[in-house]
């Protein structure tokens, strides 16, 4: 994928819809483009939050931790954004993920994450409504999940 491809891209990511042109080029520019086969992990529920990833093609599962084993919180496709909890937050990973198929990303290290937020105010506003979304449906996903399990 070329870099303007990968502006492309970022531009359908809601996050940084807003972002003029010219900084998402730079974003793609220092980010990494990172592959994954089926079933690889980008990273661990507990490992620390270094870089936040942007799905170019294929798919993510979420998962969280549990006494019975890991439990699928959700998946997300192409244009979505993962691993960014940690980095605001300052801590660790609240989920695993792991690629459900073959899956190109952009990893966006953490330091070129906090300094769009800072250039861009406006993202963080996005960023806080994403989250707070993503809270609520994690949640329920979750409290449905628990409850399968208990069924079973």
């Amino acid at each position: 994928m070329l870099l303007k491809d990968e502006v492309q891209s970022l531009k359908q990511v809601p996050l940084f819809a807003g972002i003029p042109p010219a900084k998402l080029k730079l974003l793609a520019f220092t980010s990494d483009r990172v592959s994954y086969g089926a079933g690889e992990v980008l990273f661990r529920q507990g490992d620390i939050g270094d870089a936040a990833y942007v799905i170019l093609s294929g798919s993510a599962e979420i998962l969280a931790d549990s006494p019975n084993g890991p439990i699928k919180i959700t998946e997300l496709g192409t244009n979505s954004i993962v691993g960014e909890i940690a980095i605001l937050c300052d801590g660790v990973r609240t989920a695993t993920v792991m690629a459900a198929m073959p899956m190109e990303a952009l990893r966006i290290r953490k330091e070129i994450f906090l300094k769009m937020l800072a250039d861009f105010p406006e993202i963080t506003i996005e960023v806080l409504r994403v989250l707070a979304e993503r809270l609520s449906h994690t949640t329920s996903e979750l409290t449905e999940a628990r409850s399968r399990q208990r069924n079973s």
